[in-house]
């Protein structure tokens, strides 16, 4: 069976894609990233489609975009942050062993993502948004995942590190 050797979940601006493709390089595996799984299937950007289509149509695209990479992809790999919002996806990663939260505090998740329409969600008062998503999200990053990594003043590496060593795993 095809499984992902990891999976990152966790909020925006926790390093993800950063750190992913880290692991990725270490491991000598390949990335895949969900949120650019659905850029390039749709040709435009996330934030586009939030306008154009609306949250609902991003979230059958994300579900359906993780499905498939949960299936196919042996590497790293990092799906969007709210993922887990469907109990399908969270369902699909129960079967697998590896998935890793990355977590961060909201100053510096902030600090990181910026107050920019790239990130639909957290338009308004982007600490506000993002600290209000963290909340309600935080159960079910835990209910999906295998072991929890903080990145708050951590650089991409000592994350990559704290990811290997939580999962028993050699660069």
């Amino acid at each position: 069976m095809t499984a992902p050797l990891i999976v990152l979940v966790g909020p925006m601006g926790s390093g993800k894609s950063t750190v992913g493709a880290l692991l990725a390089e270490r491991l000598d595996v390949s990335y895949r990233d969900t949120d650019a799984d659905i850029v390039a299937a749709q040709g435009r950007e996330i934030a586009d489609i939030f306008i154009d289509q609306g949250e609902e149509h991003f979230r059958m695209l994300e579900k359906a975009a993780v499905a498939t990479a949960l299936a196919e992809h042996e590497g790293v790999l990092a799906l969007g942050g709210g993922a887990v919002l469907d109990a399908g996806t969270r369902s699909l990663l129960a079967a697998h062993t590896a998935v890793v939260h990355l977590t961060i505090g909201v100053e510096e998740a902030v600090g990181r993502t910026g107050p920019t329409t790239a990130r639909p969600l957290l338009m308004g008062d982007p600490r506000e948004r993002w600290q209000e998503l963290a909340e309600a999200r935080a159960p079910l990053y835990a209910e999906v995942a295998r072991a929890v990594v903080a990145t708050d003043g951590r650089s991409a590496d000592e994350v990559a590190d704290a990811v290997l060593a939580a999962l028993e795993l050699q660069r």
